[in-house]
């Protein structure tokens, strides 16, 4: 069946107005989808048009019957400017036969709490929810969907989803162009894209989902589409994770900048920037994609969740936690701004200023416990990692003023840097365990120690490191993954990985020359993707089934580092 499960519109962060994949279909009442049926379906396929998202599907019925399914959101450039609204376009296509199909168009309100009242046209159905109206627009009979009426497919039908505003122009005329431009911006786009030698449809997928999960107006890049999908089966780790995290800020950074995609690398430098201007010296985790700080956090109970594994949340609780890392994330993601002359914004002495509030902040609570990057929710703790970006944020704005020419902040900021190190080094430091731990003063591990030498913390051929991560190695990797840490938390104990940390571990790996074994473990996590190559938050590393919030920003942006570290160069490649 061809069923659009999950759309927020007109945001990331709006109502899901199609919401069955966290309430699946339970009888003729259910709602919060549309749906193509195909009579006798038998088999189904799906694919993404080349070096597009805009996908395929194909279904096939017993008596050689078959429909295409086109989806996408219209994305092209226009009278100088982007055009891309906030609209889900279908086109439906016999392929084959006298295949027969039922339409059933059932969006939801207020997170599936009820149907929204319907009124139509001679070419469009309203859906009029308590915040927003949303419009189909088609050329399909109004009757077969309003009855949800089997019908023969002779002809293609268009079907285009949007807020409440009149079509210009007949919708299969519309819809016919709207795919032909869209078409031609993803392959223009991808065009300019620098791409190693190796893994380059890998990496393309991966690069066009970054590009889907940015929010043009601010620049702001979500963590992903979805919310509550739980981390592992009833484990009650169930987060909304459409938002901006500031935490992820130098990864994306770092892979749009592999990329070449400078256009989008300057939007979201912007959004972090503007987020830092507003702060006044003090960050918070994640913000909304507006920017604003408020992110209230609610249980929806008109929602069972994913199989039925609650709770849904709404918002998310993590703005209001202490994470002391988010000052490194935002200076380490800001000093490209000084260092890359691509950008029409360069880096001046002003932003230096401004971000100088900052360090002055990550200088003063280096070692002040805190929720730490996992975010964790009952217990707080002196993070290494916080520690280590409160020392990036120093040591960024050390560098930053030497580029700038400013001896004076220069000198200081570097004491600062070499003073925080210092204690690091004395007290994350486990003799016993001859490794970095996770925690000062403690004895557990978890996957970020293995960002040491990314971060510039310790060089690669460190002895620390490389003892860093054979104990990383010991007590976290399990088969082929790395989980974050094993210790149990506030809600046990973690059953499944993390799919970032092992592409950070695929990373030290080769930063310590290990690079064939590097190779191997990164061909492994790509095959775990699902069959349109994207990836989620966490991953079973027994059975490979993916779990968590989907498609996820970090784990694309980790393919994406590690693929372009591990590629053959272009002058070794024939």
């Amino acid at each position: 069946m061809g069923e659009i499960a999950w759309a927020c519109l007109p945001r990331f962060d709006s109502d899901a107005v199609f919401c069955s994949l966290l309430r699946e279909r339970d009888g003729d009442d259910a709602f919060g989808f549309m749906g193509i049926e195909l009579d006798w379906q038998v088999r189904a396929e799906q694919e993404y048009l080349p070096n597009t998202p805009v996908l395929r599907t194909r279904l096939h019925d017993d008596r050689g019957g078959a429909v295409e399914i086109i989806d996408f959101a219209p994305r092209f450039r226009q009278f100088g400017r982007l055009f891309s609204p906030a609209q889900l376009v279908r086109v439906v296509s016999p392929i084959a036969g006298s295949p027969r199909i039922k339409v059933r168009m059932r969006p939801g309100d207020d997170y599936g709490r009820r149907r929204p009242d319907v009124t139509s046209g001679s070419n469009h159905i309203r859906y009029v929810g308590s915040g927003n109206t949303l419009r189909l627009t088609t050329d399909c009979s109004i009757t077969a969907i309003l009855e949800e009426m089997p019908f023969v497919l002779r002809d293609p039908v268009a079907f285009l989803m949007s807020p409440d505003e009149t079509l210009q122009g007949g919708v299969a005329e519309v819809t016919r162009r709207y795919l032909e431009l869209t078409v031609d911006y993803w392959h223009n786009w991808v065009r300019d894209l620098s791409l190693p030698f190796e893994w380059q449809d890998e990496i393309i997928r991966a690069a066009i989902t970054l590009k889907l999960a940015a929010y043009d107006d601010t620049g702001a890049m979500i963590a992903a589409l979805t919310t509550s999908i739980p981390e592992s089966p009833d484990s009650g780790r169930n987060w909304d994770y459409r938002y901006c995290w500031l935490r992820d800020a130098y990864f994306v950074v770092s892979a749009l900048n592999r990329l070449n995609a400078t256009r989008m690398m300057e939007r979201y430098l912007g959004y972090i920037i503007n987020v830092a201007s507003r702060s006044g010296g003090h960050l918070q985790p994640v913000y909304r994609i507006s920017g604003r700080p408020e992110i209230e956090e609610r249980i929806v109970d008109s929602l069972p969740g994913y199989r039925g594994m609650g709770p849904v949340r709404i918002g998310n609780q993590a703005y209001q936690q202490v994470q002391n890392d988010v000052y490194g994330s935002t200076i380490l993601a800001a000093t490209h701004a000084f260092f890359d002359r691509r950008l029409a914004a360069v880096g001046n002495e002003g932003l230096f200023r401004r971000l100088e509030f900052l360090g002055e902040q990550a200088a003063r609570i280096f070692d002040k416990p805190d929720a730490g990057l996992w975010e964790l929710r009952g217990s707080a703790h002196v993070h290494t990692f916080s520690s280590v970006m409160c020392w990036v944020a120093c040591d960024r704005l050390a560098k930053i003023a030497r580029r700038l020419g400013i001896t004076e902040p220069a000198g200081r900021w570097r004491q600062e840097a070499d003073r925080i190190h210092a204690v690091i080094s004395e007290r994350a430091w486990s003799s016993r365990r001859g490794s970095f731990v996770a925690t000062f003063d403690g004895d557990g591990l978890d996957a970020s120690l293995l960002l040491l030498a990314e971060l510039g913390f310790l060089e690669a051929d460190d002895p620390r490191f490389a003892s860093t991560v054979a104990a990383v190695e010991r007590d976290l990797l399990r088969g082929d993954f790395v989980f974050r840490y094993t210790q149990p938390d506030d809600f046990g104990k973690p059953a499944n990985a993390f799919l970032v940390c092992t592409f950070w571990y695929i990373d030290a790996l080769a930063a310590l020359g290990r690079r064939d074994e590097a190779r191997e473990r990164f061909v492994a996590a790509l095959a775990t993707r699902n069959r349109l190559g994207l990836l989620s938050e966490d991953i079973n590393p027994v059975s490979g089934e993916l779990w968590g919030n989907f498609p996820q920003t970090y784990s694309m942006v980790g393919l994406i580092n590690s693929a372009t570290r591990l590629s053959i160069s272009w002058d070794d490649a024939y």
